[in-house]
C-alpha cells in the first residue's frame, strides 16, 4: 500500500483555501497511486484557530465543508483530514463542546470520525480550553489493514521516553494492545530550536517500546508567532527512519506499507538543517508567512548601522524579496559617521532601498516644546527616549503612508532585561528576531559572511553594540557582557533556575539580582510588544503568561533593590 503525507500549509480560518490545498495534494498523490493520504491536525481550519473556535458559524461552516470535500477527493483515495467538530452530549452531560478530530473520507463520503485524547495545556497550547477529550483509541480497516489514529499530543505520553507518565491515558499502548499494523499521527507541533532531534529520538523509542510502525505528518508555514517546521516522518518497526519530509516546505512525501513484513518500507530522507541553518530557515519562513497571510507585500525597518537591524534587514530581503524592503536610516546629532555608513554598505550589499530622515531638527522641537517643564532637570531617560520615539513616529508614519509592515528589531536580551523603548525601537507589526538572544544574533550574522558573499559589514560585526542615545554610549554601560546576560537570561527564563543555583554556576551574585529584577520590571513592555516569532522552548509571547501587578521576586532578590536600571523605557 502505497502510503503519502501531505505536508501543508495553511491559513487560520481561510476553509476554501485549505480545503483547495487538501484536494490539490490528493490530485497529486492520485498519480502515484497512493491509496492513503495524511494531512496535519486541523489542517481544514489551521492550526491554532484559537478562539475562532468560540464562533458556532465558524464551526457550522467547518462541518458544512468537509462533505463537500470529501465529494470532491479522487474516489479511490482515504484522506485523513483534521477538523473541530462538536460535542453532541456537551449540552446533556457537560464537558467541552468541541473535540479536535480527524476525519476519515473515503468514496465521497465522511466515513469515521476519531477524536484526540491527551489535550495539553502547556506553554502556547491551550486545548483544555475549547476540546473535550476523547474516550478512546480507535482505528479504521483499509484493504485489511488495521490503521490507527491519534492526533499530535497522543504520541507524546511514552513513559519509557520521558521516564514518567504525563498523562493517565496512553493511546499508543491502547492501540498495540489492539494489535493495528500501522498507527499515524495528525499533528500541529510548533517549531523550536533542536525540536526534530528530540521529536525523532521519541518517535524511534515509542516504535521500539510498542512494536508498531508509525508515520508523524506534520504542518509547515508560520500563524502568528509560531511556526510550524513540517518534518514529517516515518519509523519502522525497528525504530529506524524510513523517511523525513522537507524542513520549513510545504511537500508531499510517499512512502510503501507491506502488507506481508506488516513494517514501512524505505523512501526519501530529506536533509535536515543545523544549528544557525535552521534557526535561519525558521525565521524567514515565519517572516514571510505573517506578511503573506496578513497581506503585506512590502516590509521596512530602521537602519541603524548595528547588528540587529542588520539582521532583520537580511531576513526581510530573504523572505519577500531585497525589491520589497525599505531601510530608514534617521541619524541624530549622537550618532557616529559609521552608523549611517555601516547601515548604507549593508543596504548595499543586500540590494534593498534607502531613505535618509535626519531627526536633528526634530529632537530641538521637542526640547523647546519642554524647556520650561524640564528647566530644572539634567539631560537623562526622558530625553535619550524622545530620540527613540521620534525615530518610532517616523517609521509607523511611512507604514501609515505606504502600507508596509514595519518590523522592530529588538532581540530577546534586550526585551527580556526592557533594554527598550515603548513607542520607540518597539514599534512595529513583528518582532522578528525577538526570540534570538544577542549572543544567537551575532552567531547568526557569523554564519550568513561564512559564504562567498558576506552580507554583513565587518564592522557591524565587530564594534560594541550602542542605542547612540547620548555622547559616547554602549550597552555595557546599562547592561553585563552579554555572553554573561544570555547565560543568565536563560538560566532563569528557560530553566527556572533560582538566583542560588544560578550564582553557583559561577556568575557573581549582585549581577544575578539585578538581571532578576530587570526581567521582573520590564513585565509591563513585554505585554505591548509586537508578536515575536518563537524559536526557543520558551518565548516572551502567547506562552508567556506573568502578572504585571505582582510583587514576588525569587528569595535571596531583595524586595526594593537599589540597583542601576537600563536608561530605555
Amino acid at each position: 500500500m502505497k502510503i503519502a503525507i501531505a505536508q501543508l500549509n495553511p491559513t487560520i480560518g481561510n476553509l476554501d483555501h485549505n480545503a483547495e490545498l487538501i484536494l490539490a495534494a490528493a490530485q497529486q498523490a492520485a498519480t502515484q497511486n497512493v491509496r492513503l493520504l495524511l494531512t496535519p491536525e486541523l489542517s481544514l481550519c489551521g492550526y491554532p484557530p484559537r478562539d475562532l473556535l468560540m464562533q458556532p458559524a465558524f464551526v457550522e461552516q467547518m462541518a458544512r465543508r468537509l462533505p463537500q470535500l470529501a465529494q470532491d477527493l479522487p474516489p479511490q483515495m482515504a484522506v485523513l483530514v483534521g477538523i473541530a467538530v462538536s460535542n453532541p452530549t456537551a449540552a446533556q452531560l457537560g464537558g467541552k463542546p468541541l473535540f479536535n478530530s480527524t476525519a476519515l473520507l473515503q468514496n465521497g463520503q465522511v466515513e469515521q470520525f476519531f477524536h484526540k485524547r491527551l489535550l495539553p495545556t502547556y506553554d502556547v497550547f491551550d486545548d483544555n480550553r475549547y476540546f473535550e477529550p476523547g474516550s478512546a483509541s480507535e482505528y479504521f480497516m483499509l484493504d485489511g489493514l488495521r490503521i490507527g489514529v491519534t492526533i499530535c499530543e497522543d504520541l507524546w505520553n511514552d513513559a519509557n521516553f520521558w521516564g514518567k507518565r504525563n498523562y493517565a491515558v496512553d493511546p499508543l499502548a491502547e492501540l498495540a494492545a489492539q494489535n493495528v499494523d500501522l498507527i499515524i499521527n495528525l499533528s500541529g507541533s510548533p517549531y523550536s530550536f533542536a525540536k526534530q532531534q528530540l521529536r525523532e529520538s521519541m518517535l524511534a523509542q515509542a516504535t521500539q517500546t510498542y512494536g508498531q510502525p508509525i508515520l508523524y505528518s506534520n504542518q509547515v508555514g508560520g500563524n502568528d508567532d509560531l511556526i510550524f517546521d513540517g518534518s514529517s516522518v516515518g519509523f519502522n518497526r525497528q525504530g529506524e527512519l524510513v523517511c523525513r519530509a522537507q524542513a520549513f516546505e510545504s511537500d508531499l512525501m510517499t512512502v510503501e506499507f507491506d502488507p506481508i513484513s506488516r513494517d514501512l518500507q524505505p523512501s526519501s530522507i530529506a536533509p535536515q538543517p543545523q544549528d544557525n541553518a535552521e534557526i535561519w530557515a525558521a525565521l524567514v519562513l515565519g517572516v514571510k508567512d505573517y506578511m503573506r497571510k496578513c497581506g503585506f507585500s512590502k516590509a521596512m525597518l530602521g537602519l541603524s548601522g548595528g547588528i540587529d537591524s542588520a539582521l532583520v534587514a537580511a531576513l526581510a530581503a530573504a523572505a519577500v524579496g531585497a525589491e520589497n524592503v525599505l531601510g530608514i536610516l534617521m541619524p541624530s546629532p549622537y550618532s557616529s559617521d559609521h552608523s549611517v555608513s555601516d547601515a548604507l554598505e549593508l543596504a548595499q550589499n543586500l540590494g534593498i532601498q534607502t531613505q535618509i530622515l535626519p531627526i536633528g531638527e526634530l529632537m530641538q522641537s521637542y526640547d523647546q516644546s519642554f524647556a520650561e517643564l524640564f528647566q530644572d532637570s539634567e539631560f537623562g531617560l526622558a530625553e535619550e527616549n524622545i530620540q527613540s520615539r521620534i525615530r518610532g513616529s517616523l517609521l509607523m508614519g511611512i507604514s501609515n503612508k505606504f502600507g508596509h509592515l514595519l518590523i522592530s528589531t529588538g532581540n530577546k536580551s534586550e526585551l527580556a532585561v526592557g533594554y527598550c523603548t515603548l513607542y520607540g525601537d518597539m514599534n512595529g507589526g513583528l518582532a522578528a528576531i525577538a526570540d534570538l538572544p544577542k549572543t544567537r544574533v551575532y552567531a547568526l550574522c557569523r554564519w550568513l559572511n561564512a559564504g562567498d558573499n558576506p552580507v554583513i559589514p565587518e564592522h557591524i560585526l565587530t564594534k560594541p553594540p550602542s542605542a547612540e542615545l547620548k555622547p559616547g554610549q554602549v550597552d555595557q554601560d546599562s547592561l553585563p557582557p552579554y555572553d554573561l546576560l544570555d547565560d543568565i537570561l536563560c538560566q532563569f527564563v528557560t530553566q527556572h533556575r533560582s538566583p542560588a543555583e544560578i550564582v553557583a554556576t559561577g556568575h557573581e551574585a549582585a549581577t544575578v539580582e539585578r538581571v532578576i529584577m530587570l526581567v521582573t520590571r520590564a513585565e509591563f513592555k513585554r505585554k505591548q510588544s509586537p508578536p515575536g516569532l518563537k524559536i526557543t522552548d520558551r518565548a516572551f509571547g502567547t506562552g508567556w503568561r506573568m502578572p504585571i501587578a505582582s510583587r514576588w521576586l525569587p528569595s535571596s532578590v531583595p524586595a526594593s533593590p537599589k540597583i542601576a536600571l537600563p536608561t530605555r523605557s
